[in-house]
């Protein structure tokens, strides 16, 4: 896989990690805990998960709720799951 390619992919699941849509009630979870959250975002996404800095400020973006959703995701798909 290119390089570009991969990026475009990594940007992509970052948009599906933090550019969530509230279709769920989850545990909110507050900005505060955003290194949590993104911790836990760059061990689900592995090797796709984009750097850290890029996930901190979808996080600080995101809703209390939209976190909680990526907190809740153990697999990549569940993470897609949250839009």
């Amino acid at each position: 896989m290119s390089l570009t390619k991969f990026a475009a992919k990594s940007s992509f699941i970052a948009l599906l990690a933090f550019g969530l849509t509230a279709c769920t009630d989850y545990d909110p979870i507050p900005v505060s805990q955003c290194s949590k959250v993104v911790s836990h975002a760059q061990k689900v996404l592995g090797a796709m998960a984009p750097s850290a800095g890029e996930l901190m400020g979808q996080c600080k973006s995101a809703t209390d709720s939209e976190r909680g959703c990526v907190i809740a995701a153990t697999k990549k798909g569940q993470l897609a799951q949250c839009l």
